[in-house]
């Protein structure tokens, strides 16, 4: 069930859904419900997402956030609440995305491999080794972006 949860109603066919659904419910209430409030939350923020490039307009914008919203405050479950204010204070960000299609997430990769490069050359002697470690790691040709022939 865990890796039937973890693939999006969008992607299978809609008597997998309610296959799904139907074992849901058939597990025990306080199992099965929070599960089940979960996966439509988390179903509602892919539905918002799955507009970025394609120009949505506000209203589609704030019906889909609202349906999240709705979702995620109707339930006594910390944890979606805590999403809820997280994807309110990314807002402005969120909606940059969903309108023009540009991520930090190179970035943001660049970033992970240079902090694990310097975890790992924590202890050298010098502080110059470990930048030229974190240097070379994060340079194109390092990275693969290049071929090496």
């Amino acid at each position: 069930m865990h890796n039937r949860l973890t693939r999006s109603a969008a992607r299978r066919r809609g008597e997998h859904v309610d296959a799904l659904l139907d074992e849901l419910s058939n597990l025990p209430r306080t199992i099965g419900t929070p599960i089940t409030v979960a996966w439509n939350a988390e179903e509602d923020l892919l539905d918002l997402l799955a507009t970025a490039r394609t120009r949505p307009d506000r209203e589609q914008v704030r019906d889909l956030l609202y349906r999240f919203y709705r979702r995620c405050t109707d339930t006594d479950l910390p944890e979606l609440q805590r999403l809820a204010t997280t994807v309110e204070t990314w807002r402005p960000e969120i909606l940059a995305f969903l309108h023009t299609g540009i991520t930090n997430a190179g970035s943001e990769g660049t970033n992970r491999v240079i902090k694990t490069i310097a975890r790992d050359a924590y202890g050298f002697r010098n502080p110059g080794n470990q930048r030229v470690r974190t240097r070379c790691a994060t340079t194109r040709r390092a990275r693969g972006h290049l071929d090496a022939r």
